[in-house]
This record gives structure tokens, C-alpha cells and sequence, in this order.
């Protein structure tokens, strides 16, 4: 069954979104439960573009992501500078 994720893009994937003409925060119809890899490839984004994945407020990889229906996700990509990084729980990302 698909339903919908509010997804936002931080920082250069922001401009990445405003190319594309997609709003940020976007709705995004996925079907059921997606890995945040699944998320990027269905998305046209590539791992080397997102660092980190937020699901509901928490940090992870890509890979160990898990969004689904309902699902506030935000994306990250490298280059967050060191004090934004705790602050945002990339140092202990799941």
C-alpha cells in the first residue's frame, strides 16, 4: 500500500530540489517500507549525495534507514561542518 513521506533536502541538496522544481518540503508516495538507499534511487539521488538520512529526528545512514508512510525524513549530504554534525546526531548515527 503506498502512502506519503514529508521529505526535506538541507544545503546543497536544497538547490538540487529547486532544479528540479520539487518544493521543500516535499511530499514523496512511497509503496510501503523503503531502506533510505531505496529512498535515494526513487528519488534520482545518488549515495555520494546524501550523508545522512533523518527519520522522524534521528541520524543514519543511508543504508540503515528505514522510512515509511507517515514518515517526516530529511536529507543531509557531506560536508555539514563539525559542530552542526553533534548537534545533529551525525556522531551517533544508527
Amino acid at each position: 500500500m503506498s502512502s506519503t513521506i514529508e521529505l526535506r533536502a538541507f544545503m546543497g541538496l536544497s538547490d538540487t530540489f529547486r532544479e528540479r522544481n520539487w518544493s521543500n518540503p516535499k511530499e514523496v508516495v512511497v509503496p510501503g517500507e523503503l531502506s533510505g538507499t531505496e529512498l535515494l534511487a526513487l528519488l534520482d539521488l545518488t549515495e555520494n549525495m546524501v550523508e545522512v538520512v533523518f527519520v522522524n529526528g534521528k541520524a543514519y545512514t543511508p543504508p540503515l534507514a528505514v522510512v515509511t508512510g507517515g514518515d517526516r525524513v530529511a536529507l543531509a549530504p557531506p560536508g555539514v561542518p563539525g559542530p552542526y554534525r553533534v548537534l545533529l546526531g551525525f556522531k551517533e548515527m544508527g
